[in-house]
């Protein structure tokens, strides 16, 4: 009774009770990204992946570099689950260990390439001018020149230098591939800020008297980072490939640390005879990048303004 006179009393409690809750905007781009279902099997195969290259260094406790001359070239077999290689390795093994150095390329290119792009695109964006005018025009020349040119030329510089840690090592990959692929984040990122520029909340945080820095990263990029969220998931898979392609060719990571790449490359003469020596790493390469670019396929389409109101209307 008295839960009936309180309804009756106060109309407005028993109406707003009723209303659905309004979701917030995690749970509309959760609930987009649960609908893309190829992104959902991205991330499960992304997930698997990364499991496995913590997790089976551990386990196997098996040394990677180790070769072993009784065993070269043996087929997958219940001890060699995807075989050895020519020096009797275990391709099982090297390939995950290939992994950890491969999507460390990757993720860290990323935020290389991410870093610097964002970086000139935001100030080209949000000064314009002269500004805008030289940094498009240096950015339209490095797209002009081929990269796969610039990334063999660098890298055989690299690899002829006297210091150990630049020489062979992942670390002058990442710089190089970082360094050379931020042209494509740098004209998204101009162009969400010349969109959002004369938006009336920054004029009225300009107003309040913000300086540039606030409002560039306090309240334009926070509303740009849809776009590149998703500019920087592909990347990772784009580092990827061209780590391999770098490693194919013999100018990136060199032997004896594995990656997907030079595990490619020492397959090449063995084709006939031994497939299986690049049929894994070319799978693992193939399988990785897909599911990254169905991810991003799948937070391009959650993170679209334009979907989001939908699911919410």
């Amino acid at each position: 009774m008295a839960t009936q006179a309180k309804l009756i009393t106060d109309p407005l409690a028993s109406t707003a009770a009723a209303m659905p809750r309004e979701r917030t905007m995690r749970e509309l781009v959760w609930s987009r990204f649960r609908q893309h279902r190829a992104a959902l099997l991205g991330v499960s195969v992304l997930t698997v992946i990364l499991l496995l290259t913590i997790f089976v260094p551990i386990v196997t406790n098996y040394d990677p570099l180790k070769t072993n001359v009784d065993h070269i070239r043996e087929a997958p077999s219940a001890q060699n689950i995807f075989g050895t290689d020519e020096l009797g390795r275990d391709l099982f093994n090297r390939l995950w260990a290939g992994a950890r150095i491969s999507l460390m390329i990757g993720v860290a290119t990323m935020m290389i390439s991410v870093m610097i792009g964002t970086i000139m695109g935001a100030v080209a964006g949000y000064y314009g001018g002269a500004a805008d005018n030289i940094l498009m025009r240096f950015t339209d020349f490095m797209l002009s020149i081929p990269q796969l040119f610039l990334l063999l030329m660098f890298a055989q510089l690299l690899r002829t230098t006297n210091e150990p840690a630049l020489s062979g090592g992942p670390f002058p990959i990442i710089i190089i591939i970082g360094v050379l692929s931020w042209m494509g984040i740098a004209r998204l990122v101009r162009g969400e800020f010349l969109a959002l520029r004369s938006k009336d909340f920054v004029e009225a945080s300009r107003a309040l008297g913000s300086n540039d820095a606030r409002i560039i990263f306090r309240h334009i990029l926070p509303n740009a980072a849809s776009s590149l969220i998703v500019a920087a998931t592909l990347r990772v898979g784009a580092a990827i490939i061209t780590e391999s392609t770098l490693s194919f060719l013999g100018f990136g990571v060199q032997p004896p640390t594995p990656t997907w790449g030079n595990m490619l490359k020492n397959a090449q003469a063995q084709m006939t005879y031994a497939p299986w020596t690049a049929i894994f790493p070319g799978l693992a390469i193939f399988i990785t990048v897909l599911a990254i670019n169905y991810v991003g396929d799948g937070l391009r389409d959650a993170l679209d303004p334009r979907t989001i109101v939908k699911t919410e209307k």
